[in-house]
């Protein structure tokens, strides 16, 4: 069953001032993230504005916002094909399995022009 669904699109621009700062980046992405996003050479912009729109689209499939979350501990990787997914610290799934059992969290990314967008849908074995 569909626990939530969340959507996030952001402009693009506004991460450009933020790649080079160790500060923001430091505070919002964990260490392994950071090292895909910045191998990325020129598209690095892109994938750090797509991964915090993938931050904020989980906080909206979990219908509570951020509030109380580090998006530190909301990691997004990619598996060996490229495809996007989640690994949350242990935080982040205490709240998570508060929604069902067997919680199943769904990641799509994509990024064009000026914008990133990120769907997130979670699902539970029972409500």
């Amino acid at each position: 069953m569909i626990y939530g669904i969340g959507i996030d699109l952001t402009n693009i621009e506004r991460f450009e001032k933020w790649i080079d700062n160790e500060t923001f980046c430091s505070r919002y992405f964990a260490e392994e993230e950071l090292l895909y996003i910045r191998s990325r050479g020129r598209g690095a912009v892109y994938s750090l504005a797509a991964g915090f729109a993938a931050k904020e689209a989980f906080g909206k499939a979990m219908g509570t916002g951020l509030a109380g979350m580090s998006l530190k501990g909301i990691t997004v990787l990619r598996n060996e094909k490229g495809k996007p997914y989640f690994q949350f610290d242990n935080a982040i799934w205490e709240k998570l399995e508060l929604c069902g059992k067997g919680p199943v969290v769904h990641l799509s990314l994509s990024h064009e022009s000026q914008w990133a967008i990120a769907q997130v849908i979670i699902e539970v074995k029972n409500g």
